[in-house]
């Protein structure tokens, strides 16, 4: 198995145990719904800004004594989720709230789920 293979297996398999909603907009993780990455973007964009994500965040889980590069490291990883289109403004224009963050249980998202669990 090559590592797309591999990548595109790991997918489906994350898939199968964080549900999207049915508008695409949200997965759910322990009930709670998380933002989806804007699916507008170029393709080579979501990319470049996962690895940036990630850098800052492996950069955030080395210990350090700096306030300041720590703050820096925390806004990097906010631009990129921004960026993303995970957090900030919605990606989508139909009017509709942003649900991000809630439990799907008090949302309209509430009767899909619990047809799923």
């Amino acid at each position: 198995m090559t590592g797309k293979e591999r990548s595109s297996a790991s997918l489906r398999d994350k898939a199968d145990v964080y549900p999207e909603t049915p508008d695409g907009r949200y997965f759910v993780v322990k009930g709670r719904l998380w933002r989806k990455s804007d699916p507008s973007l170029a393709p080579a964009r979501p990319e470049a800004l996962i690895k940036e994500l990630m850098a800052a965040r492996r950069a955030l889980s080395k210990p350090r004594r700096d306030e300041r590069a720590v703050g820096e490291m925390r806004q990097r990883v906010n631009a990129a989720k921004i960026a993303l289109g995970e957090r900030g403004p919605v990606w989508w224009d139909d009017g509709a709230p942003d649900f991000n963050r809630h439990l799907v249980k008090n949302t309209p998202y509430a009767d899909w789920y619990s047809g799923l669990v």
